[in-house]
């Protein structure tokens, strides 16, 4: 429903309507709320679809969906029914003082599709409750498939009623389930989608691609994680003539428009990483073996070919093409950082030719940051890594820290997203705004009770790097660039391009991950159309491009949340088995009560601290864990005292 309203917001062609949606737009057409102009469907000037919000005793506000514009006021006498979280077709009140502000017309649902219901007994009789809000959910419990004490379901908001069982709360395995089940993500493919997968050949066959640039002779080399099992991408570089290769999976090829792979990729939009597995946005016969870059089999790429002056290190000239190539190698990230320490001990003549340049293309990439810092931003805070056992209990977690293999790869991964930016002026950006005013202010209020007070130094650029110097006298450089983070806006993905405030890039897009992003794959969809002048394929490629990119930044903050709520929930079985000890924290967050991350055993874990006296943002305490909710995923420990450094 919510994707219905968003393209309705932007423009939707009258062949792009699914037939579960025909009667709904034809009954919101009747009554005129839409309006059908040169093939397309659309809300009038008058309507606003969104989300009710911030639901208070004189009314709500409408946080729209589609679009940027200020939230709406809306009066309790015009709510309609609808209550806090349901979706909303709304109209505007015109010609009324102060801000904008708007009547519920219809109730189209919630906005949250599906959630999570956790199973009581209480005095005798069977409850259900949301477990992200804990309030009760008014379902039938007749014919439950399992009555036990603890009980999962995930439950469809729109229709009422059990969408299936997940398991118990007391099984460490339901956490995955839990997760998923919220934003009704599934891991399984259906039949029509696995048999298309299986339908191209096994191995490339050079000779079918003839019109292909063979650059097979090269010595590419991927490098990523250890776990990884998905390579968008390769590289290669040629010292003497200042060539940079990097080559990215072409799924394009094999995922085309209108088909039930496209149709899947579309409604994942990204893959998502969980400790111990990943869920593909694509087959896994074609994820992880026909698209992806493996070692020592020929592979289709679409590949940027860079030239770049060493003394100025601007590109001087770029082409774009379809290629085959021929890894040499699977490198991991380690084995790089072995290697330019001079500690990796070379095996086949073929790791010999790619090794040869690392370390020149090191020294490049170096100088590129160095380059690229002058506009950009190094915000150091740092990704949490955890492992878990076969269970699924947490056996280890740190924080990852960049080397200089990832800084490698990430500098020749910038550089061919600029130069596919450079080639259109409307299809998918990766754009970034400058924070805004408001909330440069409340990041300096929140540095000044630390004691970091900052004046204005001309640029916002200039302010940040001068706080940054600051946190680094004081060593909390990580803590103070999570903040700094904190107060900026959300990269998201756009039609229009605006640039790029954190990387201090005027254009920048997502070309280099078709694998695991949507965006990526329309990019190449977006350029091959372009390079072949065919501005029929170009202009379906645009056609419903505003909602596209709604919709694929909203997967990417769901993608993100599954992420992060996933380790919530183990760090709140770990701190289920350890109630009662004391641990060494941090306070990470004072608004609205004290949360602190713990650095002892295991790092991360967030406890909502009680009984804490007088700390501020960066205190080193220790904590004593009093609760943890499995349902919740929230730790409650109280405040023991401070950690005084010697």
């Amino acid at each position: 429903m919510k994707s219905l309203l968003i393209r309705l917001t932007h423009g939707l062609f009258q062949q792009d309507i699914a037939p579960d949606e025909q009667e709904l737009v034809d009954q919101w057409r009747s009554l005129k709320i839409l309006s059908f102009d040169e093939g397309k469907f659309q809300f009038t000037s008058q309507y606003r679809a969104g989300i009710v919000s911030n639901v208070q005793a004189s009314g709500a506000y409408l946080q729209t969906i589609g679009e940027s514009v200020r939230d709406h006021f809306i009066d309790v006498s015009y709510l309609n029914g609808a209550n806090a979280g349901d979706l909303v077709i709304a109209q505007r009140l015109l010609g009324k003082r102060g801000g904008p502000s708007a009547k519920v017309i219809i109730v189209v649902g919630r906005s949250e599709t599906f959630s999570v219901g956790l199973l009581t007994h209480k005095n005798g009789q069977l409850e259900m409750h949301d477990i992200r809000t804990s309030q009760n959910i008014p379902i039938s419990l007749i014919d439950l498939e399992q009555t036990a004490q603890g009980s999962i379901y995930q439950i469809n908001n729109q229709s009422g009623t059990i969408a299936k069982y997940l398991g118990n709360i007391s099984d460490p395995k339901v956490d995955e389930k839990i997760v998923l089940a919220l934003y009704n993500k599934h891991d399984a493919f259906e039949e029509d989608v696995l048999e298309m997968a299986a339908s191209f050949p096994k191995e490339v066959n050079a000779s079918d691609y003839p019109n292909r640039r063979d650059l097979r002779h090269l010595p590419f080399c991927t490098i990523d994680p250890v776990t990884a099992k998905d390579y968008d991408d390769a590289i290669c570089y040629i010292p003497e003539t200042h060539t940079l290769y990097v080559a990215i999976a072409d799924v394009s090829e094999y995922v085309h428009p209108f088909g039930a792979i496209d149709a899947e990729a579309i409604y994942r939009s990204f893959s998502i990483y969980l400790p111990h597995r990943s869920i593909p946005m694509l087959p896994r016969i074609l994820s992880e073996t026909l698209c992806s870059l493996q070692p020592l089999v020929d592979r289709l790429a679409y590949t940027f070919e860079m030239k770049i002056d060493p003394e100025s290190l601007e590109v001087v000239s770029t082409d774009l093409y379809e290629s085959l190539i021929h890894s040499h190698r699977r490198f991991t990230y380690e084995d790089i950082d072995l290697f330019l320490a001079g500690n990796l001990t070379l095996t086949t003549d073929k790791e010999k030719l790619v090794l040869e340049y690392i370390p020149q293309l090191n020294e490049l990439t170096a100088k590129l940051k160095a380059k690229r810092m002058i506009k950009g931003y190094d915000f150091r805070s740092s990704e949490l890594e955890m492992r878990i056992d076969e269970d699924q209990n947490i056996l280890s977690t740190e924080f990852a820290v960049e080397t200089p293999s990832h800084a490698l790869i990430e500098d020749c991964m910038l550089l061919a997203n600029k130069a596919a930016a450079s080639l259109y002026e409307r299809g998918v950006f990766r754009i970034h705004e400058p924070p805004s005013a408001m909330k440069l202010q409340a990041l300096y209020t929140e540095l000044a009770s630390i004691g970091i007070f900052v004046e204005f130094q001309g640029s916002i650029k200039e302010t940040i790097t001068a706080i940054q110097a600051e946190a680094e006298k004081r060593e909390i450089i990580s803590e103070v660039d999570t903040l700094i983070i904190r107060a900026q806006m959300q990269a998201r993905y756009a039609p229009y391009n605006t640039g790029h405030f954190g990387l201090g890039f005027e254009r920048y897009t997502h070309f280099t991950s078709p694998i695991r992003r949507y965006s990526d794959l329309i990019v190449h969809r977006l350029l091959k159309a372009i390079k072949a002048g065919d501005t029929e394929e170009s202009s379906y490629v645009l056609r419903n491009i505003e909602s596209l990119c709604t919709s694929i930044s909203e997967k990417e903050r769901e993608a993100s949340d599954i992420e992060i709520r996933f380790q919530e929930r183990k760090f709140a079985r770990w701190a289920s088995t350890v109630i009662g000890q004391t641990f060494k924290a941090r306070v990470m967050r004072t608004e609205e009560g004290v949360i602190a991350e713990i650095h002892d055993v295991i790092t991360g874990a967030k406890v909502s601290v009680t009984e804490h006296f007088g700390l501020v943002l960066f205190d080193d305490i220790m904590v004593k864990i009093e609760s943890a909710d499995l349902a919740t995923a929230k730790i409650v420990g109280s405040f023991v005292g401070k950690i005084e450094l010697s």
